[in-house]
C-alpha cells in the first residue's frame, strides 16, 4: 500500500499539484487507495457479489483492469479494507472518488456514506467516526445501464462492441480513489479571476468548519475569535502578496494587487501564455490565535481570455489558436490514463507537434491533465460529454454534471473555453424545438453566470446559438477547397450562410457572428491506409503522404481569415484511425515537420531523417520551472 503523503512511488512532494489527485487544492498528507480490490458482478437489485479481483482505477471493460466487463443489467461491486494510519487520529478523514460511472453507492463499516449519480465528477464522504476502531470494510456498488441514453456518456457506446465514432464503455471506478486527513476548520477551495487592467487577482476563498470553530452560524458578521486566513502568492520564489485577513465567515473575497511594472516587456514575466506558462504559487494558511491549524496550496496565473473584435484575445492581444482534438483514450486503460506520467506526456506531445491548445472531446479529463497543461503551457477547451436523448431526465443530469465540471476545472489557468454541446448531440432538433433551444441557451447562460471570465460555445460545429465563438466543423478533403472557403472575411461570411456541414445550418440565430471570432473547430481526420481495420474522413497511403496532406490542410487553416483552428485529431482512438499519432502515441510522420506545419513555418532546405518524438524543449522548460 502507498505510504502516507505519497500517491505514487516516483512522485515528487505530495502537495505538488501536478501529481495530487485534486490539483486545485493540495495538502501534504493523503493516501491513494488505488491497486487491487476484490471485485464481482451481479444483478443491479441484488446484494454484494465479489470473489474476483480488479485493479483500481481501471474500468472492468479495459484490459488493464484484469476483470471482466458487466452485462447489461448487472452492477459491479468493489471491496477492500480501510485501516486508519495512526498519524491521522484526531482529525477528520475524508474518502474521495475522482470519478465512477454511473450510479455509485459507498458503504463503510456497513453504513452507507455516499450516493452519487454521474460518470465524470468527483464525490466523497466524511468517514471519521467509522474508521477509528481498527480496519473496516469499504464496499462500493456501481450501476451503469448502457442503454440509458438520457445520461451524459460522451463517446461511450451503447452497443456491445464499438461502432462508428463510439468507443468501449466505462463502468464503475475509472479515476483515482484516495483519502486524506483534514482539520475541523479548514480551507475548502480557493480560486482567482484576473483583472489585467488593474493588474490584480480577485480571490474567492471558501472555508469549512467555521461555524463550529466560532460557535455561531457561518456567514455571521462578527469574526470568530482569533481565526485568521493568511494568503501568500509567489512567482518563482519572489513574494508578490503576503496578506492576512480576519475570518468573518465561510467565504472571503479580496482583490490582490500585484506589483505592476507598467510596460509590456516587463509585464510579460508575470503573464501566463502557452509560450511562457508563468504560474503563481499560492499558500493559504488558517491560524487560530497565531497557531496554524490548516495549510493548503494551489496555483494560479495572471491570464485573461476574451472572444471579441473577431479574434480570440489572450491577455488582451489577438492569439491564433492552433489546436488538436484530443479524445483522451488509451488502448489498454481506455478513459483512464495508464499513470500520471501519461497525462504529462500527452501535454508534451501536443506541444511538440506545434499545438498551443487541445479541445478535450466528449470527456471530462482527470484534473491532473489540467495541472500539467497549466505547468507546461497548453490551452484547453472543456466539453460536456453528451447525452443522446432529450427529456427532463437528461436536462437535470447534464446540468448537474456541468456544474461539477465547471467547479472542478475553473481554477486552472490553462482552461480557456467551455463547450456545453457538440454538434447538437442530445438536442437533435434544435431548428424545430423551442425547448431544446432554450436548454442550450440556458446551459450557456448558466456557464457564464458561474464563470464570466471565459468564452462559452453554446453548440460546437453547427446550428450555432448562445455562443461567444462561432465554431464550424468542415471535413472537406481538398485543402484548396478548404482554403478558398475561408480565405477572406467575405468568404467566411458566405460559408457561414451557405455551407451545410453534416447537412446542418451553421447559424441558428440572426445577428451572428457580429464581432465574434470564427474558428474551424474540426477538420482533417486523415488516416493512413495501411491495411489495418479502421476509418477516417479521408485516407492516404503512408506517413509521407499524411505529412504532405497535413501541411496543405494546416497551411489553408493558417492562411484563412479565421481566429484559429482545431485539427482532428491528436491520436488514433480505437477504430477511428485518423490521428497524427497512433493510439500508443507513436508519430506517423516526422514530428518536427508536423510542428513546422502546425505553426506555419517554412520547411528547411534539407530535411534530416525522421526522429523519435522527444520534446526536449518542453522537458527543459519543466525543469527550469
Amino acid at each position: 500500500m502507498p505510504q502516507v503523503g505519497s500517491g505514487q512511488a516516483s512522485a515528487p512532494a505530495a502537495d505538488d499539484p501536478r501529481w495530487h489527485p485534486r490539483p486545485s487544492l493540495t495538502r501534504r498528507e493523503w493516501m491513494s487507495l488505488d491497486g487491487e480490490w476484490e471485485f464481482g458482478r451481479g444483478p443491479a437489485d441484488g446484494g454484494p457479489v465479489t470473489g474476483g479481483t480488479i485493479v483500481v482505477p481501471y474500468a472492468p471493460e479495459s484490459p488493464a483492469s484484469g476483470a471482466s466487463a458487466p452485462e447489461p443489467g448487472e452492477a459491479v461491486w468493489y471491496r477492500r479494507t480501510l485501516a486508519l494510519p495512526e498519524a491521522w487520529r484526531g482529525r477528520r478523514v475524508h474518502l474521495r472518488f475522482n470519478a465512477a460511472d454511473w450510479e455509485t453507492t459507498v458503504w463503510v463499516a456497513g453504513r452507507r456514506v455516499a450516493h452519487h449519480e454521474g460518470g465524470y465528477t468527483p464525490f466523497g464522504a466524511d468517514v471519521t467516526d467509522l474508521v477509528q476502531d481498527g480496519p473496516v470494510e469499504l464496499l462500493v456498488r456501481c450501476v451503469d445501464d448502457p442503454h440509458d441514453m438520457s445520461k451524459p456518456r460522451g463517446k461511450q457506446d451503447w452497443l456491445p462492441e464499438p461502432h462508428s465514432i463510439w468507443y468501449p464503455r466505462t463502468t464503475g471506478i475509472w479515476q483515482t480513489v484516495w483519502w486524506e486527513p483534514l482539520p475541523e476548520t479548514r480551507v475548502e477551495r480557493v480560486s482567482f479571476t484576473t483583472d489585467l487592467a488593474a493588474f490584480a487577482l480577485d480571490m474567492e476563498l471558501r472555508l469549512a468548519g467555521v461555524a463550529s470553530a466560532a460557535g455561531r452560524p457561518a456567514g455571521a458578521v462578527s469574526a470568530p475569535r482569533g481565526l485568521v486566513a493568511r494568503v501568500r502568492l509567489e512567482l518563482r520564489g519572489e513574494v508578490l502578496v503576503d496578506d492576512a485577513y480576519a475570518v468573518t465567515g465561510d467565504v472571503i473575497r479580496r482583490r490582490l494587487h500585484l506589483p505592476d511594472p507598467g510596460i509590456d516587456d516587463a509585464r510579460a514575466r508575470f503573464l501566463w501564455t502557452p509560450e511562457t506558462p508563468n504560474l503563481i504559487d499560492v499558500t493559504v494558511t488558517l491560524l487560530r490565535d497565531g497557531e496554524p491549524i490548516d495549510e493548503a496550496k494551489a496555483r494560479t496565473a495572471l491570464r485573461t481570455v476574451e472572444a471579441r473584435d473577431g479574434a480570440v484575445l489572450l491577455n488582451g492581444r489577438p492569439y491564433r489558436l492552433r489546436m488538436a482534438l484530443d479524445q483522451g483514450y488509451w488502448e489498454r486503460t481506455h478513459l483512464t490514463p495508464p499513470d500520471v506520467d501519461a497525462l504529462r506526456r500527452d501535454v508534451e506531445l501536443a506541444k511538440a507537434l506545434g499545438f498551443n491548445g487541445v479541445r478535450k472531446h466528449q470527456k471530462l479529463e482527470d484534473p491532473r491533465f489540467y495541472a500539467w497543461a497549466d505547468h507546461l503551457g497548453l490551452l484547453v477547451w472543456v466539453e460536456l460529454p453528451s447525452a443522446y436523448a432529450f427529456d427532463a431526465v437528461s436536462v437535470g443530469r447534464l446540468t448537474r454534471t456541468w456544474l461539477g465540471a465547471v467547479e472542478q476545472a475553473s481554477p486552472h489557468p490553462s482552461v480557456m473555453a467551455w463547450v456545453p454541446f457538440n454538434e447538437s448531440w442530445g438536442v437533435p432538433d434544435l431548428p424545430l424545438s423551442a425547448a431544446q433551444r432554450a436548454f442550450v441557451r440556458g446551459l450557456a447562460e448558466l456557464t457564464r453566470a458561474l464563470d464570466p471570465s471565459r468564452p462559452v460555445v453554446g453548440n460546437d460545429g453547427w446550428e450555432t446559438l448562445a455562443t461567444d465563438m462561432v465554431n464550424v466543423h468542415d471535413y472537406t478533403a481538398d485543402p484548396d477547397a478548404l482554403a478558398a472557403r475561408y480565405a477572406t472575411p467575405e468568404a467566411v461570411r458566405r460559408a457561414l450562410a451557405e455551407h451545410r456541414p453534416g447537412g446542418r445550418r451553421v447559424l441558428l440565430e440572426d445577428g451572428l457572428p457580429g464581432d465574434r471570432p470564427v474558428l474551424l473547430s474540426e477538420f482533417g481526420g486523415v488516416r493512413v491506409d495501411d491495411g489495418a481495420p479502421g476509418w477516417g474522413y479521408d485516407a492516404v497511403p503512408d506517413g509521407a503522404a499524411l505529412l504532405e496532406r497535413y501541411r496543405r490542410l494546416a497551411a489553408a487553416a493558417n492562411a484563412a481569415a479565421l481566429a484559429g483552428w482545431c485539427y482532428t485529431q491528436l491520436t488514433d482512438t480505437f477504430q477511428e484511425r485518423n490521428g497524427l499519432l497512433t493510439m500508443d502515441r507513436t508519430p506517423k510522420a516526422d514530428p518536427e515537420a508536423i510542428a513546422r506545419a502546425t505553426r506555419g513555418e517554412p520547411e528547411p532546405a534539407r530535411q534530416g531523417a525522421a526522429r523519435d518524438l522527444q520534446p526536449a524543449a518542453v522537458s527543459r522548460q519543466e525543469e527550469d520551472a
